[in-house]
């Protein structure tokens, strides 16, 4: 649950530059394309812990602004995987579910207890990051409503 609206939340989806600020492993975002989310938009983006990166493409397949993102990962060698976001208006709040599922590669037969976990857990810690951002961004602009 983020304790921001719907709209709030997708204004912070709506800026792919603004991705590795929440999304777990990303170095850096190297390109956002000007008209993202729409469909087919791209994001560049370099992954990695330490010495060992690579540069990802992320181009965006559904979208329902306020409701739906879902993203196409691609990471050659290792395959592509399709990331489903969905925000579901809860009261002045939002819930967003998270989901990842392999397309191709190496991920495919990786399917199983440790590597679903190992999943769970880092989109448990980005919806973690986003909720922060979210929750920060509408106390910051809350304030800023009272000044006026």
């Amino acid at each position: 649950m983020i304790l921001s609206s719907p709209s709030q939340v997708w204004g912070l989806l709506s800026e792919g530059h603004r991705y590795g600020e929440w999304v777990s492993g990303t170095q850096q975002v190297l390109e956002a394309d000007p008209h993202w989310p729409d469909v087919g938009a791209r994001l560049q983006v370099r992954v990695g812990v330490g010495p060992l990166v690579l540069d990802d493409t992320c181009v965006v397949r559904i979208c329902e602004p306020q409701r739906r993102l879902e993203l196409e990962a691609k990471a050659d060698p290792f395959g592509a995987a399709r990331i489903a976001m969905r925000l579901i208006p809860w009261g002045e709040n939002t819930l967003v579910t998270l989901d990842w599922h392999a397309l191709r590669g190496p991920g495919i037969r990786m399917h199983g207890l440790p590597v679903d976990y190992l999943v769970r857990i880092r989109n448990g810690m980005m919806l973690t990051k986003l909720a922060r951002i979210a929750v920060r961004e509408a106390d910051g602009s809350a304030v800023g409503t009272h000044a006026h």
